[in-house]
């Protein structure tokens, strides 16, 4: 039983393999310049570097008066 089951494990890696083997790659150098200039093409649009006007950020604090007489 146990042969069995390492022979299926076996055959599973086997195919992830293949799989991986017929992947297309790039360098990380090209990969870190592509996402580089994606983010640079997008910087406008990212809420971490221009932030939300309070009038239309839905997680703004809100002020709450307590008032204890």
């Amino acid at each position: 039983m146990f042969t069995g089951f390492a022979i299926s494990q076996a055959r599973k890696a086997v195919e992830q393999l293949k799989m991986e083997a017929c992947m297309d790659r790039i360098k990380v150098s090209k990969a870190a310049a592509d996402l580089m200039a994606y983010c640079d093409a997008h910087i406008r649009e990212d809420p971490l570097i221009v932030p939300v006007p309070a009038s239309e950020n839905p997680f703004r604090e809100k002020k709450f008066f307590c008032t204890i007489l």
